[in-house]
């Protein structure tokens, strides 16, 4: 099948949507540092954030590669799925792992868009990737868990109303291997926040609407726990594979997005009365960009192909996230080069996409991690850390 034209009909109806979404709108939210509301209901709306959920719990059943064409897609279009993708790989520690009262209870609003699951908090200012020396606890009093701690880089906190999150339930010290004692909890926000939970946004470079958040003596119930008591390491390792996918899926979008812009506007541009795209120091790094996407699309392919069969394709998964960020990055850089000072102006939308595609060399994971992955458990080298 040509991956190009696969789930078309889900490509066409997206780039459709976006269309109400032109440049204008995510200049005025980035400059106003604004979450694109407007734009993540209209995904709900449409079905497009319950697309992996089961239609026995509210969603369209849609396969992963359907995911990475509606992503891909946004992104190709000029928007940005940041605000919201996390909703699509998040809830599936739930799917996969949550009680049936769980699901019952949360995947149908998560579908419809009345309850927003897009908060995620693993990162810890002391451990950053070391997710093992977390120091965030959940200690289990009668029927309910009291949770202190501090998250960074948890992003949409103040627009969701579910917080996946991951603390220590047994002290490192007394367990035989250190990711066990880990759980996660599936917490309402809306009961605690501004009581036992504190969040503060942080600014960045784009507008990411990221935070942290400060766990006070904050109870939560039982009933809250995913799965077993300390095997949360576990629970979230299983969801890596598809948030890899995922964001490959849109680094190949903004790729695209950059390459289709860098090729036309060099094409038109004339300098010394002919167009600067004739010049093969301007042509070669957009053809090297759009080679690499190309190449990272395949293994993106692959890897979509793989997880759809049921297998956990790990290398396929990293090796394709890591390529495609490297192809975005790539393209980027070759579209601010051809566009020479029109590229840093706001109006052209490149200066914008350029900051944002930065942040896909390091997360959701590192491109070093991502190496040192591929290092030990293809290559069997030293583990490095």
């Amino acid at each position: 099948m040509n991956y190009e034209l696969d789930h078309t009909d889900i490509r066409d109806a997206v780039v459709k949507l976006c269309q109400d979404f032109p440049g204008e709108y995510w200049r005025r939210c980035d400059r106003e540092q604004a979450y694109p509301t407007e734009f993540v209901a209209a995904l709900t709306d449409a079905g497009y954030l319950g697309a992996l959920i089961p239609e026995e719990h509210g969603g369209l059943s849609l396969p992963i590669s359907a995911a990475t064409a509606i992503l891909e897609e946004i992104h190709r279009a000029g928007c940005n799925a940041a605000a919201c993708h996390a909703q699509m790989y998040t809830m599936g520690t739930v799917l996969r792992h949550g009680s049936d009262e769980q699901k019952a209870a949360y995947l149908p609003g998560v579908a419809d868009g009345s309850l927003r699951l897009q908060a995620f908090g693993v990162t810890e200012p002391t451990s950053g990737t070391d997710t093992t020396s977390l120091r965030t606890t959940a200690r289990l009093e009668g029927d309910h868990y009291v949770v202190n701690g501090q998250k960074i880089w948890t992003s949409r906190a103040e627009h969701s109303d579910l917080l996946l999150l991951l603390a220590r339930t047994t002290p490192r010290d007394q367990v035989k291997k250190k990711t066990d004692g880990l759980s996660v909890f599936l917490v309402d926000m809306r009961e605690v926040v501004n009581k036992s939970l504190t969040i503060r946004p942080i600014r960045t470079m784009m507008n990411h609407a990221t935070t942290e958040l400060f766990f006070d003596d904050m109870k939560i119930p039982a009933s809250s726990l995913v799965g077993e008591e300390g095997k949360g390491f576990r629970y979230i390792l299983s969801g890596m594979n598809a948030e890899r996918i995922l964001i490959a899926s849109e680094c190949i979008g903004d790729a695209k997005w950059f390459i289709e812009k860098a090729s036309s506007y060099s094409s038109e541009r004339k300098i010394f009365d002919r167009p600067i795209g004739q010049n093969q120091g301007v042509q070669f790094p957009i053809a090297k960009a759009y080679s690499e996407m190309r190449a990272a699309e395949l293994m993106l392919r692959e890897a979509t192909r793989l997880y759809e069969k049921g297998e956990n394709p790990g290398e396929e998964a990293n090796l394709a996230k890591l390529l495609a960020a490297d192809a975005s990055w790539a393209a980027a850089e070759a579209c601010v080069q051809t566009f020479g000072g029109f590229g840093f102006a706001e109006e052209y939308d490149i200066e914008r996409k350029f900051r944002e595609a930065r942040l896909y060399q390091v997360a959701p994971i590192s491109t070093n991690l991502i190496l040192s992955y591929i290092a030990e458990h293809v290559l069997k080298m030293p583990r490095s850390y």
